[in-house]
């Protein structure tokens, strides 16, 4: 067996291994494929797997439409719900929403392929430049929008279609938010994320302007001067230190960080990685780091979590498929110290943990994992940079059922945003009714003008 050099090393294999490791995680389906996946569908009245997706799409409707050759209007059923249906349908944790909820499951206990049908149609249509919908005459009005992410995307689309100017301002400098720099390489390969931006953005009356940040660039009272209305759909901007001696000690490193490096690489052998690779945390950013630590190179990737598998927030498909890539997912262990040899970490600390009386504590026993980089994914929290006068609940921004703030004009959705699940689908469904509800707002304010003069 091939040892590997301990520290951080970039081009740990050949080209052909990264190629390899990197690849497509679920390739999209043939012709043939898809209508023998869409013939299984029961084509259910009560449609237990539309209810169970965040944006509602119609999902025998499309799966129906797939099934009788019409790939096209299939795509459009997907948009006219979830304008980034193609991202979704990549990145959803399926088996835990419409696929978990798909009748097959009962007697076959293997449900119909939603996920992959729905890439299957979104995909044609995005490669062949299908535009469905266009701009309603000029409204007058202008939406500005903070964040190109899946929230503020999906706001943008849905505000221009009714005719209405917006302007997206994002501080990176690309547009995608967690879907350009937050997903594992191997979900959304070739530049998916990009082609679905230019997508998005292709229905015209949509500007974006990058490198520009709400409280370094710009105030909250500054968009409202300017535009009629305001959405925030600025995600969680910063990440839950891990607060432990050595925590700051070279080779320590956020997971989101680095999924987003390798993400953003031309070349995948150009990121360095550690020979023996530690990722605390229990979510899919979790799984999402061990993973693609270990298609790097790393020759033992273990992730550890404070409690038990059950209480992980990654999905049972993704901590399965962690473990079929080698990766080791090891429970009830909370870190407590980092160790270094020459400024750069050696070995982490973690201390056994249990449940007494309803609350995880620690035992006393400890144990020592050797290490050369630990990845943290132990959760983002809201920037609060620019958002004074918003009131908080729980960490986020409180919104109402349209996604309204307790500032007059100003709205709010995504990860961001109280009453979300923290996935691109529930961002999708808060940014697309938030703009409806802007719609009616700005609407009303028009009928209101005229009918004083």
């Amino acid at each position: 067996m091939r040892r590997l050099e301990p520290g951080l090393k970039a081009g740990r294999l050949d080209a052909a291994e990264y190629a390899k490791n990197f690849s497509d995680l679920h390739p999209r389906l043939g012709d043939h494929e898809a209508l023998v996946a869409s013939d299984r569908c029961y084509f259910c009245h009560d449609a237990p797997c539309m209810t169970a997706c965040p944006t509602s799409i119609d999902i025998p409707m499309f799966i129906r439409q797939i099934a009788t050759g019409n790939a096209t209007g299939a795509a459009k059923t997907i948009f006219d719900q979830n304008i980034l249906g193609g991202m979704c349908a990549r990145v959803c944790p399926t088996e835990t929403l419409c696929e978990e909820a798909c009748v097959r499951n009962t007697a076959e206990e293997r449900p119909v392929e939603i996920g992959r049908l729905q890439r299957y149609a979104t995909d044609l249509a995005i490669d062949e430049g299908r535009q469905f919908y266009q701009p309603a005459a000029s409204s007058g009005k202008s939406v500005a929008v903070v964040g190109a992410g899946p929230a503020g995307l999906a706001c943008a689309h849905r505000l221009a279609m009714h005719g209405h100017r917006v302007t997206i301002y994002d501080h990176r400098e690309k547009a995608g938010g967690l879907n350009e720099y937050g997903i594992a390489a191997y979900k959304a390969t070739n530049d998916f994320a990009q082609a679905e931006v230019d997508y998005v953005l292709s229905i015209g009356n949509i500007d974006v302007i990058n490198g520009e940040m709400l409280g370094r660039d710009f105030t909250l009272a500054d968009l409202q001067a300017k535009y009629d209305a305001v959405f925030l759909g600025t995600g969680l901007g910063n990440v839950n230190m891990l607060g432990i001696p050595g925590a700051d000690i070279n080779g320590v490193a956020d997971a989101v960080e680095f999924i987003s490096n390798l993400r953003e690489a031309t070349n995948k052998a150009d990121v360095p990685v550690g020979r023996d690779v530690v990722v605390i945390g229990g979510g899919m950013t979790a799984i999402d780091a061990g993973v693609q630590a270990k298609a790097l190179g790393a020759e033992n990737v273990t992730i550890c979590y404070r409690r038990g598998k059950e209480h992980m927030n990654a999905s049972e498909f993704e901590q399965d498929l962690a473990a079929s890539k080698g990766v080791t997912i090891r429970h009830w262990l909370q870190p407590k110290e980092v160790a270094h040899h020459h400024g750069h970490v050696s070995a982490i600390t973690f201390e056994y943990t249990h449940v007494e009386n309803g609350m995880m504590k620690g035992t006393g026993h400890t144990a020592e994992i050797k290490a050369d980089q630990v990845l943290v994914a132990i959760g983002q929290k809201l920037d609060p940079l620019g958002l004074d006068g918003l009131k908080l609940e729980g960490g986020k921004i409180a919104i109402d059922a349209d996604g309204r703030t307790s500032v007059p004009g100003v709205w709010a959705g995504g990860d961001c945003a109280t009453g979300g699940k923290d996935l691109t689908v529930s961002a999708v469904a808060m940014g697309r009714d938030a703009a409806e509800s802007i719609n009616r707002s700005l609407a009303a304010a028009a009928a209101g003008v005229t009918a004083v003069a």
